[in-house]
């Protein structure tokens, strides 16, 4: 049960990051922003 816990938490700690360049994302109001790509997430998206 422990590994279930520690995968989760690695999960959640990790940042997204862009699906074109896979640079870390950073989080601007309701949106992810990649450095290069500009917004490529936003709050309406309905995946995440």
């Amino acid at each position: 049960m422990s590994d279930e816990d520690d995968g989760a938490t690695a999960e959640s700690a990790s940042p997204p990051t862009c699906p074109h360049c896979r640079a870390p994302l950073y989080s601007r109001h309701c949106k992810y922003v990649c450095p290069q790509h500009g917004v490529v997430i936003d709050c309406s998206d309905p995946f995440r």
